[in-house]
């Protein structure tokens, strides 16, 4: 946490159902989650728990049949689309389990992809891309394209492209899922190593607990029931 204990997400009485056919699931039922600045936090749970679904609704990305997200200061359902867009690529940043990178553009493009449509000038945006990438291990690779790059060196430019902006929290789903063991390790350690460093805030679902050990905190969704463990 960071000296001021600022919450970057309080998140209060979440719920989400879904129609399926003539019957209601409900997925996500009376969730409450706060998440401190710097801290980083895993959720575990078994597949179809509604583990993505509730990171969908952290980052705005999904609207919950109740309850209300703070995010840095903000109510994300009283702001507009547009407000919700300019708030995820200012202060959000999001992996996930494929990198999503775009094929026709370099890793040094790809990164600096997010500042250029927050407004800055290129060279500021090549400038912080190159950094990031060098943090990541990759600064040797800068002008290759996805299909260049190894896969442990796609999810490490998709994770120097989350952070790249120093959002208030990463939000990641699943994000080394894609990976072997050794290469997932590695991208993991470095993902911690930058989240300690920037102090950005850290939320990952995950179904491996080896990773998750090394979270700050942890908890786990079953039967739509988000509990500590």
């Amino acid at each position: 946490m960071n000296e001021n204990g600022k919450l970057v997400i309080e998140a209060t009485g979440l719920s989400r159902s879904f129609r399926q056919g003539p019957k209601k699931i409900r997925v996500l039922k009376a969730v409450d989650l706060t998440v401190p600045a710097g801290t980083s936090v895993a959720i575990v749970g078994a597949s179809g728990a509604g583990k993505s679904t509730l990171l969908h609704i952290l980052g705005g990305l999904d609207r919950p049949t109740g309850g209300e997200i703070i995010f840095d200061g903000h109510s994300l359902w009283d702001m507009t689309e547009r407000e919700r867009g300019d708030l995820r690529n200012a202060r959000m940043g999001f992996i996930y389990q494929f990198h999503h990178l775009l094929t026709e553009f370099t890793a040094l493009e790809n990164v600096a992809m997010p500042l250029l449509i927050r407004g800055q000038a290129v060279s500021e945006a090549a400038r912080a891309a190159t950094a990031i990438l060098e943090k990541v291990g990759l600064g040797q690779r800068l002008d290759h394209k996805p299909g260049e790059l190894s896969g442990g060196e796609r999810q490490r430019a998709a994770v120097a492209r989350a952070l790249v902006g120093n959002p208030a929290c990463v939000l990641g789903d699943e994000p080394t899922g894609n990976l072997d063991e050794k290469t997932a390790a590695r991208v993991f350690g470095q993902l911690l190593e930058l989240n300690a460093e920037m102090n950005t805030s850290l939320v990952l679902v995950t179904h491996d607990m080896r990773l998750a050990e090394r979270m700050t905190r942890r908890f786990e969704l079953h039967m739509g029931v988000l509990r500590p463990l």
